[in-house]
């Protein structure tokens, strides 16, 4: 007999915050009643676990686990989900990152990130960023539909039809808009009316549909029925593929159909670190996310966890080994067009990140140029997390994205395929000698070059055993998300959904601005950092501003501990982030 998914209560539970550690207390914002509330972001489950950016979706893939299916197989089901009611974030329009490590120890990494058309060249924008940031020039060539194919031809055990069916039924039947996609939508407004393929499915009589109201894509669904049954193909070299390239180039775009054709998925070889004894595999370049995530851990590893990183001088020390990450990020880029290999060397250096503490001063901080950064900053956008462990301990971390809300802002009128806005993650020349920093050439656009991500999908091992899986969505903050996650619950001691709930502080470098959560979401949590944090730092000449957003994480843990019988197959407990509404699903 199956074993049927555990169901946690829709009521509302509370999570007192005297039951914290004290290095977790000091982070939290608490509402008056002294309680943080959570909904049910979080499942405890003995077999599998899919946690998703929305809860229909992960159930979709749980259901998929459930029926015997690999973790890979899950990731196909969740992603293409994900890309019909998540459409500001992801879908087959856009690209993904993913790392995978299979039961027998094999870990891979994925690189279904999309690339510049062959007729993309490094000044086609001649300065213009507009061009570069929305639009028909944005649009590189999308990649996750290879790349889910791919996993699946390699590791999948349920039939591709039976993967795909579930996000073609949601189109066709109509889903309902979640309060999340409605802020995106507002966000979006102005693109939205101005795109006919956009207006006809997310407005009605020329205003924005509202949250809980049904949406279609009919298009989609038609898109998504002929690749269950024919596969993958027809996207690239079929008629699926003509229609899409018809539609780009008639709004003014490069790419064509050889373009599609020429589309290759990279599997590369994992990134891996160590930290307290754990094990951290990432993604490697054109992934920035992996190295800056495991430079910030062995940077504070430097100072002793956990005292080192506890309490309000741990915030500083972990603000100023995140400026120092950003400085070096910006010197990767592709590898199959520069050469990386010796800061990729140093980012996973501990004796280059001993160097770097030697540096971090706990009574102040510096302007950029202390931490050595010759590169403007890219600043990607928003995207969707996704982690799965299956009943044999297959795992899945994976990244999808179409880079900012709804992409280029358009969608493919013949398809009903939202397409991406990539190739603003490229840096672009300018003629400007008056700044400190310049954009980085490394990350200057090639034809069929891949642009710098900060996507940081991560799983995490203690003796070759799973301890974790986590990955964040929200541009360039995912780095900084990522690795607040990892040190709240393997440095702080918190639980898995404090470590998620915990509120967030962010750095990029350039500006030099300490970004902190400051945010009501739209499910009426709050999350904020303490004003005597915020004091702290202030007298440490951090320059300070409040944002209402941040990054978005999906975390899974596995107590092997806690567990009985065999010690590989432990408790498995996963979270969704409460900020974007998502709820993890498992059996």
């Amino acid at each position: 007999m199956v074993a049927q998914p555990i169901i946690f209560p829709s009521i509302l539970a509370f999570l007192l915050i005297i039951s914290l550690s004290p290095s977790a207390a000091t982070l939290y914002k608490t509402s008056n009643s002294g309680t943080i509330k959570y909904k049910d972001q979080r499942v405890v489950a003995e077999h599998g676990v899919v946690a998703a950016d929305d809860g229909r979706c992960s159930l979709i893939g749980m259901k998929v686990l459930r029926d015997g299916g690999h973790a890979i197989d899950a990731a196909v089901a969740t992603a293409l989900c994900l890309g019909v009611v998540s459409p500001a974030s992801s879908g087959i329009g856009g690209g993904a990152f993913m790392l995978i490590r299979l039961a027998n120890g094999t870990s891979k990494a994925f690189d279904m990130r999309e690339t510049a058309p062959m007729q993309a060249s490094q000044g086609m924008y001649a300065g213009n960023a507009t061009k570069k940031a929305s639009g028909a020039l944005s649009i590189a060539v999308p990649g996750e539909l290879a790349g889910l194919h791919l996993a699946w031809k390699q590791h999948g055990r349920l039939t591709w039809e039976r993967l795909v069916r579930p996000a073609e039924k949601l189109a066709r039947r109509g889903f309902k808009i979640s309060p999340y996609l409605y802020s995106q939508m507002v966000r979006s407004e102005a693109g939205i009316l101005a795109d006919k393929g956009l207006g006809d499915i997310f407005t009605s009589n020329g205003k924005l549909l509202q949250p809980n109201d049904v949406c279609y894509n009919k298009k989609l669904a038609h898109t998504l029925r002929i690749i269950a049954r024919n596969g993958v193909k027809e996207f690239y070299n079929g008629s699926i593929g003509f229609n899409l390239v018809r539609d780009i180039q008639e709004a003014g775009g490069i790419l064509t159909t050889g373009d599609l054709q020429k589309y290759q998925v990279k599997i590369r070889k994992s990134l891996s670190s160590n930290f307290l004894g754990l094990k951290i595999i990432g993604m490697p370049p054109p992934s920035a996310g992996a190295a800056s995530v495991m430079l910030i851990l062995n940077i504070l590893a430097e100072f002793g966890v956990p005292e080192g990183i506890s309490g309000p001088l741990g915030i500083h020390r972990q603000i100023e080994a995140l400026k120092h990450a950003f400085a070096v990020r910006m010197n990767l880029g592709d590898p199959d067009f520069v050469n990386i290999t010796e800061v990729l060397s140093d980012m996973l250096s501990p004796t280059f990140a001993q160097q770097l503490k030697k540096t971090i001063y706990d009574n102040m901080t510096f302007d950029s140029g202390h931490y050595g950064g010759r590169w403007n900053q890219v600043n990607d956008h928003g995207t969707s997390h996704v982690s799965i462990v299956d009943k044999e301990r297959n795992v899945v971390s994976m990244t999808n994205t179409v880079n900012a809300y709804f992409g280029a802002k358009i969608l493919s009128k013949s398809t009903g395929i939202v397409l991406n806005n990539e190739m603003d993650d490229f840096s672009m020349p300018v003629n400007d000698t008056a700044n400190d920093t310049h954009p980085s050439s490394a990350n200057f656009i090639s034809p069929g070059k891949r642009p710098l991500s900060s996507m940081s999908p991560t799983i995490v091992l203690k003796d070759e055993q799973l301890k974790a899986v986590v990955g964040a969505s929200g541009g360039s903050m995912i780095i900084a998300g990522t690795t607040e996650v990892l040190l709240n619950h393997f440095g702080r001691g918190m639980d898995p959904l404090s470590s998620v709930i915990a509120p967030r502080i962010y750095h990029q470098l350039t500006p030099n601005i300490v970004y902190y959560e400051n945010w009501t979401t739209v499910y009426n949590d709050h999350f904020e950092i303490p004003s005597d944090t915020r004091e702290f730092l202030r007298k440490r000449g951090h320059v300070l501003q409040s944002i209402a957003g941040g990054s978005i994480c999906q975390f899974l843990v596995q107590d092997l501990e806690g567990s009985t019988g065999n010690k590989s197959f432990g408790k498995l407990v996963g979270i969704s982030d409460p900020r974007k509404g998502g709820r993890p699903a498992g059996f």
